[in-house]
């Protein structure tokens, strides 16, 4: 049995390898709180669902799943009109700091959308800038398997927030989990694979010209580097650099390392501040840290910046 729109949607999630759910139940979403009941936990094979108090919690912890999990998929869960509303300040914690989100929420009855009806709010709108790279909403069960594999796979493939939008009478119409072959209609996977981001020759040349020149090297490390400890570790020993470390890149190396400094901004340490005060060089790697006034004045050190979106450069 194919079951319904919401079940193929938590079978579906499921294939991209969602375990866990954070939301809160409400009338626009009861078809899919339906499908993860039957679905049940993820020890029995289902999907887990944390159950907040407040739909913004529910974003946060979201976007804190992708965060510590190395990059996941965080997925957060809210009803129609208010409790879409009460997503977005999570979800801009997760478009701000980059990371992988989709936020699945119910809508009116498509019968009544364009009507003023109750809480029914135009979540199109609502979600255009924090999910600017995929927002949709489904309007028959032959789209869902496609929308689906599309808001998952931009979220992870830009690290982003990407949205779903299903209204609740869709949630428990029959699911159509192969579209027939014809005009218009769309065939998608779940397969993906994380780029590997690699520079040119000449760049790491330069770059390399530029750390060995240096007498006074600084590194400055954030999230980006998360799954690099080693080869931070051993960038510093052979730079003799001292480390200092973005909020996000915290956990990349412990503070009581003789050669790391701590962290670094606002509510940085002394030491961090010294160490960038008294650079000839600079290494950045994966983090973008807006605070230039806690990094080398400018003028003073040559830099090197290690970040997989050259946007961050």
């Amino acid at each position: 049995m194919a079951g319904t729109v919401a079940d193929f949607l938590i079978g579906r999630l499921k294939e991209w390898g969602t375990s866990r759910i954070y939301g809160y139940p409400g009338d626009g979403i009861n078809g899919i709180t339906a499908a993860l009941r039957r679905a049940g936990d993820a020890a029995s094979g289902g999907m887990d669902f944390v159950q907040v108090r407040h739909e913004e919690a529910a974003a946060f912890m979201a976007s804190a799943h992708a965060k510590y999990s190395g990059g996941e998929l965080g997925v957060c869960l809210a009803t129609s009109g208010p409790g879409a509303i009460h997503l977005l300040n999570g979800l801009y914690d997760a478009k701000m700091d980059h990371q992988p989100v989709l936020a699945i929420v119910g809508q009116q009855p498509r019968t009544a959308i364009g009507g003023s009806y109750y809480q029914e709010v135009d979540l199109q709108t609502l979600f255009k800038d924090v999910a600017s790279a995929y927002v949709q909403t489904a309007a028959h069960p032959a789209q869902v398997r496609h929308l689906i594999d599309r808001a998952v796979r931009i979220a992870l493939a830009e690290r982003t927030v990407t949205a779903l939008v299903l209204p609740n009478d869709l949630q428990e119409l029959p699911a159509v989990p192969n579209p027939p072959r014809k005009h218009a209609r769309l065939r998608s996977s779940t397969d993906f694979s994380r780029p590997e981001v690699v520079p040119a020759a000449a760049d790491l040349e330069r770059a390399a010209a530029v750390l060995n020149s240096g007498e006074k090297v600084a590194m400055l490390v954030g999230q980006g580097a998360l799954g690099a400890s080693e080869q931070v570790a051993e960038v510093a020993d052979i730079l003799g650099a001292g480390v200092a470390k973005a909020l996000l890149g915290k956990a990349v190396l412990p503070d009581d390392e003789p050669y790391v400094t701590g962290a670094i901004g606002l509510l940085g340490t002394g030491p961090s501040w010294d160490l960038m005060q008294g650079a000839d060089t600079l290494l950045m790697v994966g983090t973008n840290m807006p605070y230039s006034d806690f990094l080398p004045k400018e003028g003073q050190a040559r830099g090197v910046q290690v970040d997989i979106d050259g946007r961050m450069l």
